[in-house]
C-alpha cells in the first residue's frame, strides 16, 4: 500500500487558499469515463457517498478560523493499493471502490486521528475522498484504481489546527502538543488493511521492508537481509516437504496400482490349477504365479514321460 502526501505546491496542491482547483483535479477522470460510458464515483466523506464537488469545496474552503492567509487550509492524501492488495479487495470496479471507501473510514481516517496524539477520533476529521480507476502513465489502465482525500486543517469543530506535514513527534512540551509520525500511520494503516481483508503480507511488500532498505543504516539494512534470507530458506524448506509428500504419495499411489494389477492377473488366472494343486488362495503373489506355472510344466513333462513308456 502507497500512502502519500503531495508536498503544497503552486498548482493544484497550493493549499493556501480554495481547495477549487484540487477539486476540478479530481474531477476530471469523469468526463472521460463518462464519455466511455463507464460508471463514476463521486466525493464521499465518513458516513455519505456521491456528494458534489461544491459541497466538497464550500466544505473545506469555510473550516479555516484563525487561520492565517498564507497558512495551510487543506493537505491532499494519495492511496495507492498494490496490485495483489487490489486483487483482495475485489474483483470489479465497483467491489473494489466499496472496499476502499470501507478502509479509508474504517482502517485510514482513523489511524490518521490517533496519530495526532490529541485524544481524536475519526469523526473529527473532515476530509472528502474521491475514488479513480485510471493513470495517465498507464498503458492499459488495468488495477489502477486509487483514492485522492482532501483533508481540513482544522477538526470538525473548527478549533484544532491538524497539520499531517509537522515534523513535531508526540511533543509533550512547548506550543506545539502532539505531533505527528508519518513512519507509525503507514505501518498501522498497512496492518489494518491486512486485517481488514484478510491479506496475508510477505516481509518484501511491507512498509517496514521498504522503510528499512531506504532510510535505515547499513547495519539495519543487512539485519533485514538476513530475516528475508531466513524467510526465503524456511520457504525453500517447507516446498521441498511438500515435494517430498507429493513423492510419497505418488509412490503410494504406483505401489496400490501395482498391487491392484496382481490381484486381477490372480483372478484371472487358470483357477483350475490352483484347485488342483490345493493352494488356492487370493494372498497368491506374481513370483508365486511363476513358480506355479513351472511346477505346472514339471508336472505335464512327467506325465508326457508316462505316457511315452
Amino acid at each position: 500500500m502507497n500512502i502519500d502526501f503531495p508536498p503544497p505546491s503552486n498548482g493544484v496542491y497550493n493549499n493556501a487558499g480554495s481547495c477549487i482547483r484540487l477539486g476540478n483535479y479530481l474531477e476530471h477522470e469523469d468526463l472521460k469515463r463518462i464519455e466511455k460510458g463507464f460508471y463514476t464515483e463521486g466525493f464521499f466523506n465518513l458516513t455519505e457517498e456521491n456528494l458534489y464537488k461544491s459541497q466538497v469545496v464550500k466544505d473545506i474552503d469555510n473550516n479555516k478560523a484563525q487561520l492565517l492567509k498564507t497558512d495551510a487550509k487543506f493537505y491532499a492524501i494519495h492511496i495507492s493499493p498494490s496490485a495483489k492488495e487490489l486483487q483482495a479487495m475485489g474483483t470489479t470496479q465497483q467491489e473494489q471502490a466499496e472496499a476502499m471507501r470501507r478502509y479509508v473510514r474504517e482502517v485510514f481516517i482513523p489511524e490518521y486521528a490517533k496519530n495526532f496524539n490529541k485524544g481524536l477520533s475519526a469523526q473529527d476529521i473532515k476530509f472528502y475522498g474521491k475514488i479513480h480507476f485510471d493513470r495517465d502513465r498507464s498503458e492499459n489502465n488495468e488495477g489502477n484504481m486509487h483514492c485522492h482525500i482532501i483533508v481540513s486543517r482544522k477538526d470538525q469543530a473548527n478549533k484544532i489546527k491538524l497539520s499531517p506535514l509537522t515534523n513535531h513527534r508526540n511533543t509533550k512540551k512547548g506550543a506545539i502538543k502532539g505531533g505527528f509520525d508519518r513512519v507509525n500511520l503507514f505501518q498501522q494503516a498497512e496492518k489494518g488493511f491486512d486485517k481488514l481483508f484478510n491479506y496475508n503480507r510477505i516481509l518484501s511488500e511491507s512498509f517496514e521492508y521498504y522503510n528499512t532498505m531506504k532510510n535505515g543504516s547499513i547495519s539495519e539494512q543487512i539485519r533485514m537481509q538476513e530475516r528475508m534470507d531466513e524467510l526465503t530458506n524456511s520457504l525453500q524448506h517447507d516446498d521441498m516437504n511438500s515435494v517430498s509428500q507429493l513423492f510419497i504419495q505418488s509412490a503410494t499411489r504406483k505401489k496400490q496400482e501395482v498391487n491392484n494389477a496382481r490381484h486381477r492377473l490372480i483372478n484371472t488366472f487358470d483357477l483350475g490349477l490352483y484347485s488342483a494343486l490345493g493352494i488356492f488362495s487370493p494372498e497368491v503373489h506374481g513370483e508365486d504365479i511363476e513358480e506355479l506355472r513351472k511346477m505346472e510344466e514339471v508336472k505335464r513333462k512327467k506325465k508326457n514321460r508316462g505316457m511315452n513308456r
